[in-house]
């Protein structure tokens, strides 16, 4: 009986732990992310973006809200889009699965860097 007693206090305190520790990660982040795309990349670019929307969502990476996908036009006339969205987790874009790795991949060959700025850009941000 005391052997029991001592296996489940120490598995229930295994479990409290890793409960502990997994509640300790989760931490959403929230981020703003502008894109610069090279000329006459618009369009694929967008659905790009798109696509790693569906996909984050898809494979649970995200929250659902806030999100928004923005597209604006600079002062030269040139057409930029900005993403906001919030990470369920904040460790997930340094772990990011091959799936949206690949996905970023696509992004970074559609933008180009724009005079004083880099084509593709991560701000976190704080939802008020």
């Amino acid at each position: 009986m005391n052997r029991f007693l001592i296996a489940l206090t120490s598995i229930l305190s295994f479990a409290a732990l890793a409960g502990s520790e997994t509640t300790r990660r989760l931490q959403p982040e929230t981020v703003m992310v502008t894109f610069h795309p090279k000329s006459g990349a618009d369009t694929e670019l967008a659905r790009v973006i798109a696509s790693h929307w569906k996909a984050a969502n898809e494979l649970k990476l995200v929250n659902l809200t806030p999100h928004l996908t923005l597209r604006g036009t600079d002062e030269s006339n040139k057409t930029y889009f900005v993403e906001i969205f919030t990470w369920r987790d904040s460790a997930i874009p340094d772990n990011a699965p091959p799936a949206i790795q690949k996905i970023w991949a696509k992004m970074n060959a559609l933008v180009e860097n724009q005079p004083g700025r880099p084509g593709l850009t991560f701000t976190e941000m704080s939802v008020l």
